[in-house]
């Protein structure tokens, strides 16, 4: 699992299919054929309105965690993935409905 860094590419996923769920905003695209990257990728972002950096950080700690544990096994090989942290939502939502969310939103982006 690669991670987004660039702009562009965090762009060309706002651009495409979206799933908002209670804990983030997940954003989904399929790479074209000739785009470069390998498997599939992920980005995290929280804006201020989430917090100081201090709960910026955390939110997007909890994301990679949600990341690595979910979308490892369920994601696609080909797709770019961004996952945008809610304010208040990201942090204090239990751990096991934030998963529960990503699977729903898995599903609504493939489905």
């Amino acid at each position: 699992m690669n991670v987004l860094k660039q702009r562009r590419d965090f762009l060309a996923a706002a651009r495409a299919r979206r799933a908002p769920a209670p804990g983030f905003l997940l954003q989904a695209r399929e790479r074209a054929e000739g785009e470069p990257g390998e498997g599939l990728r992920v980005g995290f972002t929280c804006s201020k309105k989430v917090g100081n950096a201090v709960a910026r950080n955390r939110a997007k700690r909890r994301l990679r965690a949600l990341a690595r544990e979910v979308l490892a096994g369920q994601g696609l090989s080909g797709w770019d993935y961004v996952l945008v942290g809610k304010p208040g939502a990201t942090i204090e939502r239990d751990y096991a409905a934030l998963k529960d969310d990503l699977l729903r939103a898995l599903a609504r982006i493939h489905g």
